[in-house]
């Protein structure tokens, strides 16, 4: 019979579709990934992968089997999770996936927090794009995601944390707006935003669904922070979210700020798989992380 090990083995040659690669995330050598891909293969007595002195493929019946053992890798995880977290949930490695528009403006301000509520909890970070933190978490590559709505999120299990608006960031030079909310935008032509892909990009255009904003196409960001250094230097006008206004990401640059309080806003949520052995720790974080957000909002309201 195979082991889960030979699994790992083929799922590593799948994701690098190289054996030397492969071999090195798997932490043994490439004759013992080799030799354990070949007894894989004698064992079921099919061939799994194409190889030539060029280049290395799953065969069909490959990309099919190497789909059932991620599923079947990923529910011995949870078996083994479900164990940890009879003896104690908030115990061990938390892997943690947010998007790059939210963690950098509400994980360090948490992390005091955290660490007081869950010591024994060892906590990594990993910034990435929603889509992609959906596929880590369905594959069991990370625990629980910080992510905004709206999105198809499939079946995860979605806890609500905190709405987050925005504001009209302009250049300090330009002429700005007299009033607030909707009518802040009768004379803003195209918006700088952040480059597709990034779903606050989405969001922003969808601040106001009755009156649908432009984007600037000859220009996108990789970040709020490159943005925010455009509008400084008079290049154009961008919507920030409050959360990262909040975090001070305006504080050194000079840009003059106009409320949006009429704006649809983002709804930021922790998720995770349904099935997960640890949801009452995610729901003890949301809880970490709403308070968090409570903080950051009286400290700006008492400056």
């Amino acid at each position: 019979m195979f082991t889960l090990r030979h699994l790992q083995f083929l799922i590593a040659v799948a994701d690098t579709s190289n054996f030397s690669r492969a071999a090195e995330i798997s932490f043994v050598t490439q004759p013992t990934l080799s030799a354990g891909i070949k007894e894989l293969e004698d064992r079921l007595g099919v061939r799994l992968i194409e190889r030539t002195r060029r280049s290395v493929m799953l065969t069909p019946l490959g990309d099919q089997i190497v789909e059932r053992a991620r599923a079947l890798l990923l529910d011995a995880k949870e078996i083994e999770e479900l164990a940890h977290a009879h003896q104690d949930p908030e115990i061990g490695d938390l892997r943690l996936g947010a998007i790059p528009t939210i963690g950098p403006y509400l994980i360090p301000q948490a992390l005091p927090l955290i660490r007081a509520r869950f010591p024994g909890l060892r906590l990594y970070l990993r910034e990435e794009m929603t889509e992609s933190l959906i596929e880590g978490l369905n594959k069991g590559r990370l625990d629980v995601i910080l992510i905004a709505l709206p999105f198809d999120t499939g079946s995860l299990e979605i806890r609500h944390l905190f709405e987050d608006g925005y504001q009209l960031a302009t250049p300090p030079n330009a002429s700005q707006p007299r009033q607030t909310g909707h009518s802040a935008l009768k004379d803003v032509g195209q918006l700088m935003l952040l480059e597709k892909g990034h779903c606050l990009q989405r969001h922003a255009l969808q601040a106001y669904p009755d009156r649908p904003l432009e984007q600037d196409e000859t220009f996108a960001a990789t970040s709020l922070t490159t943005l925010v250094a455009m509008v400084s230097e008079g290049l154009g006008v961008t919507l920030l979210p409050n959360l990262a206004i909040d975090a001070g990401i305006v504080s050194k640059a000079e840009v003059s700020l106009t409320p949006l309080p009429d704006a649809c806003p983002r709804q930021i949520v922790l998720a995770w798989r349904t099935n997960s052995a640890r949801k009452d720790l995610f729901v003890k974080l949301s809880d970490v992380l709403c308070q968090t957000r409570q903080l950051q909002n009286a400290s700006i309201h008492d400056a």
